[in-house]
């Protein structure tokens, strides 16, 4: 029998791929005013996006430590290995919640084997970690194996990211009221990036029509090997913004494999509609032959 793969929603992963390699999506938890809502279950990126297009709010939880002990009993009951690829855990304390049900499980079953990593990731890029697991556990590969790719990807990925709405970070505490009124006068737009698990900004561009190719020189500078890889694109529901990001990021570096989903509803309360951020690796994938896509 295959290592079980787990992960949870902030890995945005199109569904069918979570399909395809049958792995198992523990949901956090998203919040308008009192009503309670599972990300991706109740409530759906388009419905999130819309309702922040006419000002609503939301807050997001971490996924409940109660959801981890029930999925995690289920595989333990089932004398199955697992591993969980979980969201960064400085930005969610999801991790805490899958750690601190491991504890309780192995108290009932001792025997139970789930390895639990910390990917330092986000969005497409935590996803695309959690792809490559899902990969090589169909191939077959054992959790040594498979734990050792998950390290090699969190340590290699790279996120690279605007949005369209400083006012989205502002309220997540990530930049001030005053750069977020100034921002929005002056047509400023923020590249961030992913370092050690948490955002952190990384230029300011003024002017939209100089965003993308911008963007794209950053992912030319951080990126090797490119043109061979797999690019994690996700958006806040903006398929244009998609297309024409895609099209630079083929005539400028020669890349035809791309994996596209929107950004799920967790990080999506955060970072507003208009997100696009692009996911790839700064190495060569030693586990590229196994897993190609």
């Amino acid at each position: 029998m295959s290592v079980k793969i787990i992960t949870d929603s902030a890995s945005d992963l199109p569904v069918e791929l979570i399909a395809t390699y049958d792995i198992e999506v523990v949901p956090l938890l998203v919040y308008l005013g009192e009503k309670e809502y599972v990300d991706g279950e109740t409530i759906k990126p388009k419905e999130l996006y819309a309702n922040m297009r006419a000002k609503q709010v939301y807050k997001t939880a971490q996924a409940p430590i109660a959801k981890f002990v029930e999925v995690f009993k289920k595989y333990a009951a089932e004398k199955r290995d697992c591993i969980y690829v979980g969201f960064s855990s400085g930005l969610s304390g999801t991790f805490t919640s899958a750690t601190l049900a491991k504890e309780e499980v192995l108290r009932e079953y001792p025997d139970f084997t789930v390895d639990l990593y910390d990917t330092k990731c986000a969005s497409m890029g935590f996803g695309l970690v959690v792809l490559k697991a899902a990969q090589l556990a169909k191939a077959g590969k054992g959790q040594g194996e498979i734990g050792e790719a998950v390290k090699f990807y969190t340590g290699h990925m790279e996120h690279i990211f605007t949005v369209d709405n400083l006012e989205y970070l502002f309220r997540g505490g990530r930049v001030s009221r005053t750069a977020a009124v100034v921002g929005e006068l002056l047509n400023v737009k923020p590249i961030l990036n992913v370092e050690d698990g948490k955002l952190a900004p990384l230029e300011k561009v003024r002017g939209s029509k100089k965003l993308f190719p911008r963007m794209v020189q950053i992912i030319k500078e951080r990126g090797l090997s490119l043109a061979e890889q797999t690019i994690g694109i996700s958006h806040g529901d903006d398929l244009a913004a998609v297309e024409e990001l895609k099209e630079i990021i083929r005539k400028e570096l020669g890349c035809e494999k791309f994996i596209v989903s929107m950004v799920g509803c967790t990080i999506g309360s955060h970072s507003g509609p208009g997100t696009l951020a692009v996911f790839f690796l700064n190495d060569k994938d030693p586990y590229k032959k196994e897993t190609d896509i």
